[in-house]
């Protein structure tokens, strides 16, 4: 991986006031090397290119670990938060390798134990350095274990508790936040228990809500001050909601649902003291799995959300048009992948 600096407008920003630990002005890092900056290079003559460049391939997203290589994440994780403190901005970086990640024994399954996760972890922690940093740990870990029995999920709720410490004990600088599903998922009750188990209040400095789904941000901040309450208000938690997708509300399926809209760009002026930030965890036209392959960076998905949000998007040639129906919300959707050009289906190396 090679980590080269690029200037944005949105991740610097003008100053910011704060709503909840990040100071104002907190700027985010925006990774050079993503799956949609990938894209950007290789498609300049593509007519959806400067909206997806402009509006998505310009602000600041997480930067996801999602590959077992014990022997290379910590290098990796150097350069990017070296990069970041050299430019006076804070990476968002996802730990996503628990294994068998979203109850899968199917590649990606995650790594291969409990045993190693917490090893790998580690590695990942040792790279952080004393750096500011955002640090989410294994969305739907919490959430989905419908997989496991009672042993097993005490093994992974230790196992997330553990990497949590990992970070804080390697870098008392970073932020860690563990996951806290949606409002649609689990009742509050529920994942304050898990949450619980894996320690949160003392591995964690809050809750994350909403990766990869498109639910209101006053829905997902409403429940997670529900799930902060069930655990006792914990001094010092704080929430993160993902607004990545969510400037249209849920559609009627979790998978590449049409009609949805980018969200509110990645600040940390939220307004409210237990919020520290809105920010953009899952990248922006990347698919679930039913516009086309799961996790490939799709153009068509992307300049949809740009389409349907605020402001929408530029008028395209009259020829590009027939090209373009995903972007009204045509073939998004509907359970099944249509045959779109291989080019389109691209998923940046290294990238979930």
């Amino acid at each position: 991986m090679i980590v080269v600096s690029r200037t944005s407008a949105c991740a610097a920003g003008p100053p910011q006031e704060s709503g909840g630990a990040f100071s104002a002005g907190t700027r985010f890092y925006l990774f050079p090397n993503s799956a949609v900056e990938y894209w950007d290079t290789h498609n300049t003559a593509n007519p959806l290119e400067p909206a997806i460049a402009s509006r998505i391939g310009d602000v600041p997203s997480a930067i996801w670990f999602t590959q077992y290589d014990p022997d290379r994440i910590a290098g990796q994780v150097r350069q990017i938060t070296a990069q970041a403190a050299a430019e006076g901005t804070v990476p968002v970086l996802v730990l996503y390798d628990i294994p068998e990640i979203n109850c899968s024994t199917t590649p990606p399954s995650g790594a291969p134990s409990i045993a190693a996760y917490e090893s790998w972890a580690s590695a990942f922690a040792s790279g952080l350095g004393d750096h500011s940093a955002i640090v989410i740990v294994e969305p739907d870990g919490l959430s989905l274990q419908t997989c496991l029995n009672a042993q097993q999920a005490a093994a992974r709720d230790g196992a997330i508790g553990y990497a949590g410490s990992a970070v804080h004990k390697a870098d008392p600088n970073a932020r860690v936040y563990f996951d806290a599903g949606n409002s649609a998922w689990n009742p509050p009750q529920v994942q304050a228990q898990r949450l619980a188990t894996a320690n949160v209040a003392t591995s964690a400095n809050g809750i994350v809500s909403n990766v990869s789904n498109f639910l209101p941000t006053a829905a997902e901040v409403s429940y997670d001050e529900e799930i902060l309450a069930d655990l006792g208000d914990p001094s010092g938690l704080h929430i993160v909601v993902d607004t990545s997708r969510n400037g249209n509300g849920g559609g009627s399926t979790w998978c590449d649902p049409s009609g949805r809209a980018l969200g509110k760009t990645p600040t940390v002026d939220t307004g409210d003291p237990l919020v520290d930030a809105y920010l953009w965890v899952k990248d922006p036209g990347q698919a679930d799995g039913c516009a086309a392959s799961a996790g490939a960076f799709d153009p068509e998905l992307a300049y949809a959300l740009i389409a349907n949000g605020p402001g929408g998007a530029p008028t395209l040639p009259a020829a590009s048009a027939a090209g373009t129906a995903a972007a009204t919300g045509a073939g998004v959707g509907t359970g099944a992948a249509p045959n779109k050009p291989a080019a389109t289906q691209q998923t940046y190396p290294g990238c979930r």
